[in-house]
């Protein structure tokens, strides 16, 4: 995923067009999909009975992937890496205020360590990073935590792949709709990058769905935390940039604070 927000950058540096780099995050999963269930005969698969709530999460998710990009445009790839991690916060607070959990002091403290954090390394009024960019990439991770609602709700009744192919059918021909508009001539490095893009946004949601085959969630949350690493080490070698003093400072804070998140939900449910 690190790898895809590489090329999502590469993009707009090219002045590509952020929705033509979305339909093309979007697209490859409807055949490959359809394909699969070919192969193997499991057309009947593909129905359902909650069009409507695939219909709901798909709009999110639109919103959502788009603020996501855009951060990874506006920002450093570690510093919009980082502040994606406060999803975590916003579910907590989600899982409050909408789904009425209890939440204990653990995890409250956990969430305003992280927000410090986040102060840290956005650094208003300090000439920290764009602030733009810091309140799109928190946005984009608080829409993150609303679908990760909404999913959790479709799971009951839906297979994972079934969530993943009626997002891409929801929303390819949405940005499909968009293309004549925004849409601008390429040249082999440009449509290098559009087909990278799509080749690694569709590995990376096999194996992210994958993972949760092999291992418990808060193993793989865990994992999770290295794409820090691989962001920092692509944004020191494609684009020259390394995280702010300030960002060393505030990323061990939202890390470890959502770490201690994940430790608190397995007490929860082991207790």
């Amino acid at each position: 995923m690190s790898g895809m927000y590489v090329l999502i950058k590469l993009a707009g540096e090219r002045e590509i067009h952020i929705v033509e780099s979305l339909f093309w995050r979007q697209l490859p999963t409807i055949p490959f999909v359809l394909i699969w269930l070919l192969l193997k005969g499991q057309w009947p698969r593909l129905r359902t009975k909650r069009l409507g709530a695939h219909a709901r999460r798909a709009m999110y998710g639109m919103v959502g992937m788009s603020l996501n990009f855009a951060a990874v445009t506006l920002l450093p790839l570690a510093e919009a890496t980082a502040l994606n991690f406060t999803t975590v916060f916003w579910a907590v607070i989600l899982s409050a205020v909408i789904l009425k959990e209890n939440v204990g002091y653990w995890r409250w403290g956990a969430v305003l360590i992280g927000f410090v954090g986040v102060l840290a390394i956005a650094k208003p009024g300090a000439g920290g990073i764009s602030l733009s960019g810091a309140s799109v990439a928190l946005a984009g991770a608080f829409m993150i935590a609303l679908i990760s609602i909404q999913i959790r709700n479709l799971s009951i009744s839906e297979e994972p792949f079934l969530i993943v192919f009626y997002f891409s059918v929801f929303t390819a021909p949405v940005f499909a709709l968009v293309l004549p508009f925004v849409a601008t001539p390429h040249d082999v490095g440009d449509w290098c990058i559009l087909f990278g893009l799509a080749l690694l946004g569709l590995f990376g949601q096999l194996v992210l769905t994958a993972s949760l085959r092999f291992a418990p969630v808060s193993t793989v949350i865990i994992m999770d935390y290295s794409g820090l690493i691989w962001a920092t080490l692509f944004g020191w070698i494609v684009f020259e940039q390394l995280p702010t003093p300030a960002t060393w400072v505030g990323a061990p804070l939202i890390i470890g604070a959502a770490l201690l998140v994940a430790w608190r939900e397995h007490q929860k449910t082991s207790a």
